[in-house]
């Protein structure tokens, strides 16, 4: 194996230019005593927060803290990440987080001294042309009023805020430090201890036999946990409808939508659209099982290398040309953007010694974005290139077309970005490819990305609506309960071509975003309205394309639903995930074809 280069050894090319955020030390040290005084005139405007020039001052002043504390801590943090064992960004990282802190405390009074005008006074300031420019907050804030409670109640639910981290502190423990597996006989017959981290690689295994151990061992080392992790989950449920009934809203499920304005409707037609599409994950599962030459499909089999490991090596090189080409239906300004990323000090390309792991596109306001990989010469890394450069491009025409308030986007519509460029140059490669081996490779890889990211995780979304909805209703969910609907629903979801194992019962047990309720939806919403805005770009052209740039440079200026919408993916219809479907369905015919 090569040595890894130590940080200080890595070529400059290969690295992001942190020096576009902050020149030098002395420069974020200004910026910080800057800070500092910044946060002593906050406190001028407590109180004065009832006509529409004190208001505007505050405002101003909470955006000139909050773009400078954004600055600050992410040009330590980046640091921090390429060397993470340097003590002086380990420091400077510690130091950026207190004052970041110290600056929500500082602005902490804004929302609530708004919040306490009357419904008349808030319209009146709504209207006013002096807050044009904040009109979308203060409309949030009016939103938000109906679930705000008094003083005195926001002080004891906040001292509450602890106690409510309870039962994820406890799964969490749980599951990564108390949870040991047992040794399981790997391909040559050696024992090897099972774990959270290479369970995926044993049931990637091309060894049926070496799944199966792996499989059944994890299932029965949840087994043994079960009564105590039931009992997290049920307090999980039981802490939710507390804030629920405690801030007014009609259901969980409601409550948690509610951050981002989604209606009811995007979740539940999430989960009746995939219902009425469960044919093309069954006959995925039928071609499943036919791959891979066996009599019955099993739980162990679902990650199983359908075709021979196809060597395809991808330098860094031709991973940024590639996604380019595969990027061209998107136009010459996406393209011109994306090369300017390239050329420019974005990307930090390839693992040094201790450098962060994984991959992430971040940033601050009034400079380029910024990408962290760990660039390996494979498909993977070049579909990691892409996504990231999504957020990243997302991020840039946001910045550059909006002012830093309205620039934000949401977590909802964080995925549709970089999902998108993964289609396109999914689309591009299977286009492109020669080999039926490489063709086959790709569609396998693509086919899997349907099923765990939208059927999979909408299981997951129909299995928290279900435990959520009897809890409310007053029911007590037993291990054995919360086995049962989640052992119904893989029998639902996988078909008559799956023999679905008992063990499976047990998963709910080791999936730790339960714990973050009502979230994983968005990964099959996101997926869904990225393939929908993919098909459209091709199908349509440019005036898909100019929706989709519009999509870009609509940051967080308004709902997040609106945005969609404005661009041609109404996420509140079937459409987009009938289109996202449809994409599926000529995934598997295209495998059905090869496998004649």
């Amino acid at each position: 194996m090569e040595q890894l280069l130590k940080r200080a050894d890595v070529p400059k090319e290969h690295q992001w230019k942190l020096e576009d955020l902050f020149a030098d030390q002395k420069a974020w040290d200004a910026s910080f005593a800057e800070l500092k005084n910044l946060l002593k005139r906050a406190a001028d405007y407590q109180g004065k927060l009832n006509n529409a020039a004190s208001i505007k001052e505050c405002f101003e002043l909470e955006d000139e803290i909050s773009y400078h504390a954004e600055r600050l801590y992410v040009y330590a943090h980046m640091h921090h990440d390429e060397d993470t064992a340097n003590p002086t960004y380990q420091a400077l990282t510690a130091k950026a987080k207190k004052l970041n802190v110290e600056a929500g405390e500082a602005l902490s009074f804004i929302t609530p001294e708004i919040l306490s005008l009357s419904e008349a006074e808030l319209d009146k300031l709504i209207e006013d042309p002096a807050l044009k420019e904040f009109k979308f907050t203060l409309t949030e804030m009016k939103r938000e009023k109906a679930h705000v409670l008094s003083k005195t109640e926001e002080a004891l639910l906040a001292q509450v805020g602890n106690l409510s981290s309870a039962p994820q502190t406890i799964f969490g423990m749980l599951n990564n430090a108390d949870m040991k597996f047992p040794k399981i006989k790997n391909e040559d017959g050696k024992d090897v201890e099972l774990t959270h981290g290479n369970y995926i690689q044993f049931l990637e295994s091309p060894n049926r036999e070496v799944r199966e151990r792996a499989f059944k061992a994890v299932y029965e080392t949840y087994g043994k946990q079960k009564n105590t992790i039931a009992a997290t989950l049920n307090a999980n449920v039981n802490k939710n409808m507390f804030y629920s009934r405690v801030r007014k809203y009609p259901s969980v499920l409601e409550m948690a939508l509610y951050g981002d304005n989604i209606p009811k409707e995007v979740y539940t037609n999430l989960i009746d659209t995939i219902h009425e599409s469960l044919p093309l994950l069954h006959r995925y599962m039928e071609l499943r099982k036919k791959l891979l030459g066996v009599d019955e499909l099993h739980m162990y089999d679902l990650f199983a290398p359908l075709v021979e490991e196809y060597k395809w090596d991808i330098t860094y090189e031709e991973a940024k040309q590639m996604t380019k080409e595969g990027l061209t239906p998107l136009g010459d300004d996406y393209l011109s953007s994306l090369q300017e990323g390239y050329d420019n000090g974005w990307i930090d390309v390839y693992e040094n010694e201790n450098k962060r792991t994984g991959a992430y596109s971040w940033g601050a306001y009034g400079t380029h974005p910024y990408v962290l990989l760990n660039h390996k010469d494979n498909l993977n890394s070049m579909f990691t290139l892409a996504h990231e450069m999504g957020h990243a491009l997302h991020s840039y025409y946001s910045d550059n077309a909006l002012k830093y308030r309205d620039a934000q986007y949401t977590i909802f519509l964080a995925e549709v970005a970089s999902t998108t460029n993964e289609a396109l140059l999914m689309d591009y490669l299977l286009k492109n490819a020669k080999d039926p081996k490489q063709k086959m490779y790709l569609l396998t890889y693509y086919a899997d990305q349907f099923r765990t990211t939208v059927f999979r995780q909408t299981m997951f979304a129909e299995f928290e609506k279900i435990v959520h909805e009897r809890v409310e209703s007053g029911e007590s969910l037993t291990p054995q309960d919360l086995s049962d609907i989640y052992y119904e629903l893989n029998v639902k979801y996988h078909g008559k071509g799956m023999q679905v194992d008992k063990e499976i019962g047990m998963e709910w047990a080791r999936i730790p975003h339960f714990y973050n309720s009502f979230y994983v939806y968005k990964y099959a919403t996101g997926f869904s309205a990225a393939t929908s805005f993919s098909k459209q770009i091709l199908e349509e052209g440019q005036p898909a394309v100019d929706r989709y740039l519009g999509f870009l440079k609509s940051g967080g200026s308004d709902y997040s639903i609106n945005i969609l919408k404005k661009a041609g993916v109404d996420m509140s219809s079937p459409e987009p995930i009938r289109e996202a479907m449809s994409v599926f369905e000529d995934v598997i015919n295209q495998m059905e074809q090869l496998t004649k």
